[in-house]
C-alpha cells in the first residue's frame, strides 16, 4: 500500500493572499452596490433593477463563499476532520446555486405579472442607479483580473458573476433609454427575464457541478478509461482495478485503485511509477495505491476487483 503526495509551494502563498485580497475587495464593492441598487429598485419601482440586483446578490454570495472557502481552508485538519473544512466551499456552492434558481423563478413569476399589468417606473432613476451598477462591475472585474484566475476555479467563477452581472446592468441601461425615448413600459420586464435567464443558467450549472462533486463523482477533464489504460501500461502491471477518481473540493483530486503485477514486479519500482503518472499525466497529487501479486488474485472478492 503506498500513499503519495507532492508538494506545490512555489509562489502560492503570493497568489493565495493575492486570491483573498481580490475576492474580499470585490465582495465589499458588490454587496454594499447591491444594497443601493435594491433601494433604488424599490424606489424608482424599477423590476430590470431588482432583478440585477438579486444577481450582485449571488455574485456577493459567490464572492463571499469564495473568501470564506479559501479562509477556511486553511484550517488545519483534526482527528475528526482528517481534511479540513476544504469541502465547505463545495456545500455552500450547492447552497448558492439552489438560492440562484430561486431568485430566477421570483423574477419570472413577477415580470409576467407585470406583462399584463405594467406600473409607472422612474426610468431616469433607473437609468443612473444602472449606469453605476456598470462602473461597480467593471471595478470589480478588474479587481479579480488581478487575482490567480487561471489557476483558481474559485476565482475565475467569480470573475464570470461578475461578467454575467455586466451583463444585467447594460440590460437594465437598455431597458431604461427604451422607456425615456419610446415610453416602451414592456422593456423593464423584458430586461429582468433576460437576467432571470442569466441568473438560472448560472445557479443550474454550479448546483450541478457541486453535486456532483458532492456525490463523490469522478472529476470532469479526468477519463476514468483513459487514466485505467495508462496505468495498465506499467510495465509489470498485469490488471488495474478497484479504481477510484474523486474532489474533495475544486482543484483536490482524490485516487484510490488496486494494481495487480507479475512476479517480475518490483512493489516499490511500480508504485513510484504510478504515482509519477498519475501526478505528471493527470494532475492528481493524493494517490492511494495497494500493489498486489497478480498470481495470488483477489485479495477480496467482495470488492468486485474485476
Amino acid at each position: 500500500m503506498g500513499h503519495h503526495h507532492h508538494g506545490h509551494h512555489h509562489g502560492h502563498s503570493h497568489g493565495h493572499s493575492a486570491n483573498k485580497k481580490a475576492l474580499l475587495l470585490s465582495f465589499l464593492l458588490i454587496s454594499t452596490f447591491m444594497v443601493i441598487e435594491v433601494i433604488g429598485g424599490l424606489l424608482t419601482n424599477s423590476l430590470a433593477l431588482l432583478a440585477d440586483a438579486g444577481h450582485m446578490l449571488s455574485d456577493a454570495a459567490s464572492l463571499g463563499l469564495s473568501f470564506f472557502a479559501l479562509k477556511l481552508g486553511e484550517k488545519a485538519a483534526s482527528h475528526s476532520k482528517t481534511f479540513g473544512y476544504k469541502r465547505f466551499e463545495i456545500i455552500a456552492a450547492a447552497i448558492n446555486g439552489m438560492t440562484l434558481i430561486l431568485i430566477s423563478l421570483f423574477i419570472l413569476v413577477e415580470a409576467v405579472q407585470r406583462f399584463s399589468n405594467p406600473p409607472e417606473i422612474q426610468s431616469t432613476g433607473m437609468l443612473i442607479i444602472s449606469v453605476i451598477g456598470l462602473v461597480v462591475n467593471i471595478i470589480a472585474a478588474w479587481i479579480l483580473m488581478s487575482g490567480d484566475k487561471e489557476d483558481n476555479l474559485n476565482v475565475r467563477s467569480a470573475f464570470l458573476h461578475v461578467i454575467g452581472d455586466m451583463l444585467g446592468s447594460v440590460g437594465a441601461i437598455t431597458a431604461a433609454l427604451l422607456m425615456i425615448f419610446f415610453g416602451w413600459g414592456w422593456a423593464d420586464p423584458v430586461a429582468s427575464l433576460i437576467v432571470a435567464v442569466l441568473i438560472s443558467i448560472s445557479g443550474y450549472r454550479v448546483t450541478k457541478d457541486s453535486f456532483h462533486i458532492l456525490m463523490e463523482g469522478t472529476p470532469h477533464h479526468i477519463q476514468l478509461n483513459e487514466v485505467k489504460a495508462t496505468l495498465g501500461k506499467i510495465e509489470h502491471v498485469e490488471e488495474v482495478h478497484d479504481l477510484h477518481i474523486w474532489s474533495i473540493t475544486s482543484g483536490v483530486f482524490m485516487l484510490s485503485c488496486h494494481l495487480s503485477i507479475n512476479e517480475k514486479g518490483l512493489h516499490d519500482q511500480v508504485l513510484e511509477q504510478a504515482q509519477k503518472v498519475l501526478h505528471d499525466d493527470f494532475g492528481i497529487e493524493h494517490s492511494t495505491l495497494q500493489v498486489e501479486r497478480y498470481d495470488i488474485g483477489c485479495p477480496n472478492p467482495h470488492l468486485g476487483c474485476n
